[in-house]
């Protein structure tokens, strides 16, 4: 008791005496911290599109990487005010355990999704929240970077997006996307203070909200934030040449390689625009040379778009690219920190949608060409004939809830078009968008901590959780 009360006493104060926990003559709050977390999110992900992905990719008796992860749980993703989450409060909710309602990204529960004069939001991409609409509560990445730690954010889609955003910046509604994109850039208007100097990794698309209306871009304000980055030190790619000679030695580096989304990983031309794989990897690279802790999200952000389209041929291959960005990123963080005694790695999704499985079909195995497994025709596991509707026609394994591949009137389908990766499956509602489901998702972990992810547990808890391993 005594012991304790010295070094109660003493704290803050330069000694070295063991008594107080080492000879260390530096406060042990200057240590750079050594945890690393790595943050997963495939947007839209929800339990059958992952299914259907393994069966796409692997066959029924394969396995993805995340299926491999060790340790799983159930999550809960309804918002404050919906049943049915969009992006920004999903997200918001593992990034800072707080429910919130729709559209609101990072914000007190009460926020709402309104314009900055508290009207029904509007499409503003300069928006801001006036003061009586809430307030902004510390996201993972914010406090991690208050730490020491090092911080990335990745996406294919654009970085000022839900998914990202959330992460680091705090609006009323996340179509904001030119205040969003102000507060990533260090130094001028609209930053987010509590980054610090910054950011350490930002790599996605969406580049127009980072340049002004005169150069082709959407910002109104005359700001090119590209260039604001570069003055802030950053070493920037617009494209894969560019992103190849990107250092990797602790400075910062940015890279915005579409003006919108970046590519589904089906159309993608990789002269041009980097994998979420190479994006992962190079983050890594960058992190780890900084020679102390980080904190790195990864979104496979267009999964969520091919599902809205109910266009399930590049939904299932953006999430096997996801997939491989998990797989690239356990096999440096083993060479990194072998058996990830100090990194923990996350991995799930925002919410659902509305895909589903159809019939008793047989067995397909993967895809491949002149086989299209499981995007076919649902086949009779006993007959291994087309199973038919009650019109006598045939249907497809995966369909929509809802979505614009509603047909009205149902018809032969040739089985040769459902290998283009344009088809869109059927939908039971006319919806000129496919929604989100309100389905609970899949999480897994692995690593550090790992074990206190199980069971069934709200979007909220993930925030606590991941600090609890790492004793943030």
């Amino acid at each position: 008791m005594k012991q304790k009360l010295l070094c109660s006493a003493l704290a803050g104060v330069l000694l070295s005496l063991s008594a107080c926990g080492g000879s260390d003559s530096s406060p042990s709050t200057s240590a750079a911290p050594t945890k690393n977390v790595l943050f997963f999110l495939g947007d839209g992900m929800g339990m059958t599109t992952m299914t259907a992905a393994r069966i796409y990719s692997v066959g029924e008796d394969g396995e993805l990487t995340m299926d491999q992860l060790p340790e799983t749980a159930f999550v809960h993703t309804f918002s404050n005010d919906a049943q049915v989450t969009d992006s920004a409060p999903s997200m918001a909710a593992y990034m800072t355990g707080v429910k919130m309602n729709n559209e609101v990204i990072s914000m007190t529960a009460a926020t709402k999704a309104t314009d900055a004069n508290g009207k029904p939001y509007q499409v503003n991409y300069d928006s801001t929240c006036p003061t009586s609409n809430g307030q902004a509560v510390p996201t993972l990445l914010e406090e991690m970077k208050a730490a020491g730690y090092g911080t990335g954010v990745v996406s294919t889609a654009r970085i000022t997006h839900a998914t990202p955003a959330a992460t680091y910046s705090h609006v009323c509604h996340r179509d904001a996307e030119n205040t969003i994109a102000a507060a990533l850039v260090p130094g001028g208007s609209g930053y987010n203070a509590k980054l610090g100097d910054g950011v350490d990794v930002v790599f996605g698309g969406g580049s127009s909200y980072f340049t002004p209306k005169e150069d082709g871009g959407r910002r109104n304000d005359k700001r090119n934030l590209i260039a604001e980055f570069k003055a802030q030190k950053y070493s920037f790619a617009a494209n894969k040449a560019d992103f190849d000679k990107l250092p990797v030695d602790g400075s910062k580096i940015a890279g915005l390689f579409t003006k919108d989304h970046m590519a589904y990983d089906l159309d993608r031309d990789a002269s041009k625009e980097p994998s979420l794989a190479e994006m992962t990897d190079k983050a890594i690279d960058a992190l780890t040379a900084k020679k102390k802790g980080f904190f790195l999200m990864v979104e496979g952000g267009r999964i969520d778009h091919a599902l809205h389209a109910t266009n399930a041929r590049r939904a299932l291959q953006d999430t096997v690219a996801f997939d491989n960005a998990i797989k690239a990123a356990l096999l440096k963080m083993q060479q990194v920190d072998p058996g990830l005694k100090n990194t923990l790695i996350v991995v799930t999704a925002d919410h659902d949608h509305t895909m589903h499985l159809n019939g008793y079909a047989q067995r397909t195995g993967k895809t491949e060409s002149g086989k299209p497994g499981i995007l076919g025709l649902v086949k009779d596991y006993v007959t291994g004939q087309p199973s038919k509707d009650v019109g006598g026609n045939p249907y497809t394994i995966i369909g929509f809830g809802n979505g614009p591949g509603r047909k009205d009137v149902r018809g032969p389908i040739d089985s040769t078009t459902l290998e283009s990766p344009d088809y869109l499956q059927e939908a039971v509602v006319p919806l000129a968008s496919e929604t989100h489901g309100g389905a609970d998702v899949f999480l897994g972990a692995q690593g550090l901590g790992a074990e206190n992810f199980s069971g069934v547990i709200d979007n909220t808890e993930v925030f606590s959780l991941i600090k609890k391993s790492i004793g943030l």
